[in-house]
């Protein structure tokens, strides 16, 4: 099924639950996605950073991106992330999750090796004309150590099947400049992937978020991107020290890959899905665990 409505709103980078880690959590997936669904989000993106993309094996990842399709049936726009240092095998997950039925796929810049500006326009035009679905960019120079720079946005604006762009680099004179290139073309979408900005997105006329904290409450999420559209301050006040309160589960532990620690953890703690992570990070010890338990719940209660 296509959504002709364009994207929008709450778009959860959902984790992939494992029971270990090269075997996917079907049950698990089952069950937060209707999670994610019953909480209001407005469309599903699978292979993100959230979820470990990068991390997973080939065959992983077509499990993933087959099983999410076939829960979500229909219901939501499904995104499904093909990053990949190899080109050739960012088109054939992108084949798979066209066959399989996604919307549309995210493409980060090819990590390992550097890339100047020219190559990474050229890119990214080379593999829209060579893609089964639309492509929405990702901007996650933590991650890739290459940043999409706002005059490389604005080319590849040109390309009708290129949607929109996510942008995680946090830097928010960037967002501003993304904001505002956004308003050269009506259905050119921006979202943001760190969940304390969905707000300052939204209010500068971006179309949402695509958060890891909506995995665990997906209702708070919507309710700030709700509120942001409605440009209720007071309202977003108080939501915004919820979402400070709940993303705290993010510090627990030592590894750097913690706010995935953290996002598993509770949803673990939720009864949703395991908290095993993908090579190479290893789940919270117990007492770790039990941490997350208690800023959970103290978040809850905020």
């Amino acid at each position: 099924m296509h959504h002709t409505t364009l994207l929008h709103g709450i778009i959860p980078p959902i984790v992939t639950p494992l029971l270990e880690p090269d075997r996917l959590d079907v049950a698990g997936l089952e069950r937060l996605i209707e999670h994610l669904i019953s909480g209001g989000v407005h469309g599903i993106f699978a292979l993100g950073t959230t979820g470990e993309g990068p991390s997973l094996s080939s065959r992983l990842k077509r499990e993933l991106v087959e099983h999410t399709c076939k829960f979500v049936r229909g219901r939501l726009p499904v995104l499904v992330g093909i990053t990949d240092a190899a080109y050739f095998e960012a088109l054939d997950l992108a084949g798979f999750a066209a066959d399989a039925g996604a919307h549309s796929v995210v493409c980060a810049p090819p990590f390992y090796f550097p890339t100047d500006q020219q190559e990474l326009l050229r890119y990214f035009q080379q593999m829209v004309a060579a893609l089964p679905l639309p492509l929405v960019l990702y901007n996650m120079p933590g991650m890739t150590k290459t940043v999409i720079e706002p005059a490389t946005v604005r080319a590849l604006m040109q390309e009708a099947r290129i949607l929109g762009i996510k942008d995680s680099s946090g830097d928010e004179s960037n967002l501003e400049q993304l904001a505002s290139l956004a308003k050269e073309r009506m259905d050119w979408r921006l979202f943001v992937g760190p969940d304390e900005l969905t707000e300052k997105a939204v209010l500068l006329g971006g179309h949402g978020g695509v958060n890891g904290a909506a995995n665990v409450r997906p209702r708070l999420l919507v309710d700030i991107y709700e509120a942001a559209l409605r440009k209720d301050m007071g309202r977003l006040r108080i939501l915004q020290s919820q979402l400070e309160q709940l993303t705290r589960i993010y510090t627990v532990g030592r590894s750097a890959g913690r706010f995935i620690n953290g996002i598993k953890s509770a949803l673990a703690h939720l009864g949703i899905c395991n908290d095993c992570p993908a090579e190479p990070f290893q789940g919270l010890g117990p007492v770790d665990h039990e941490r997350v338990r208690s800023l959970l719940m103290e978040a809850a209660a905020a």
